[in-house]
């Protein structure tokens, strides 16, 4: 029997996966570069602790220190970061929009602040978790701990802490992954309105500057463009 065409929901939802890099061609599978979600991820973290360090410099808001804090920010800006774990961890993208669904969901604890002091061994133990629950294979905690910076024993620390304190409820359903989803896309249409940003056209034939005024064909290229990735996975649990 013939496949019935997706529907136009299911339609939209594979071009949003596509569109972060989450699922690609077959063909594009051995391309090199980075899924857009990891710069997307970035900004958004980025963003949120500006949002926490300007709400704790002017308020009398008392952060809780956790486990997750370091003694100093970390050299290696997020984006780095985030592309490192993708490329020595080798998870799927997907785990990187689980990981920031687990982030927010340990940050709803009370006075638990993402901070730049924090937010790469969060970063690095909520992508490992979500390997571990929804990727056919993983590595041992030895080997994350060298890809994150941190010691095996540090990472088995950090791997605890985020499990107990989610109750070990790492199931997500489909409408949550969603809307992750389609909150990181806003950030690239954030990136567009923000800065000029320099994108390939689909034919590679001359690269598009996207500046303040939001050319819609930019705009497309830059949300619809195809990002290579390994395939989306852990979508349907």
């Amino acid at each position: 029997m013939a496949m019935e065409p997706p529907t136009t929901e299911a339609g939209d939802e594979l071009e949003s996966y596509s569109s972060l890099g989450l699922i690609v061609p077959h063909s594009q599978k051995g391309d090199a570069e980075f899924p857009k979600v990891l710069l997307l991820l970035s900004v958004y973290l980025d963003k949120i602790i500006q949002q926490n360090k300007e709400l704790l410099d002017s308020s009398k808001v008392k952060e809780s220190t956790t486990i997750f804090h370091g003694q100093r920010v970390p050299e290696l800006s997020i984006k780095l970061y985030a592309e490192r774990i993708f490329k020595y961890a080798q998870c799927s993208p997907s785990c990187f929009v689980l990981g920031l669904i687990y982030m927010e969901r340990y940050l709803q604890q009370p006075n638990i602040y993402v901070t730049s002091f924090s937010v790469h061994r969060l970063l690095i133990t909520s992508v490992v978790v979500a390997a571990k629950f929804i990727d056919d294979s993983f590595f041992n905690n030895a080997y994350y701990g060298r890809v994150g910076g941190i010691s095996t024993r540090e990472m088995n620390r950090l791997e605890l802490d985020l499990l107990f304190s989610l109750d070990f409820r790492l199931k997500v359903n489909l409408e949550t992954f969603r809307s992750y989803c389609l909150q990181l896309e806003k950030e690239a249409l954030a990136l567009v309105l923000e800065r000029p940003i320099q994108v390939q056209a689909t034919n590679g034939s001359r690269p598009l500057i996207c500046n303040g005024s939001v050319d819609e064909t930019c705009k497309h290229e830059l949300v619809h463009e195809r990002y290579s990735s390994q395939a989306l996975q852990g979508c349907s649990w």
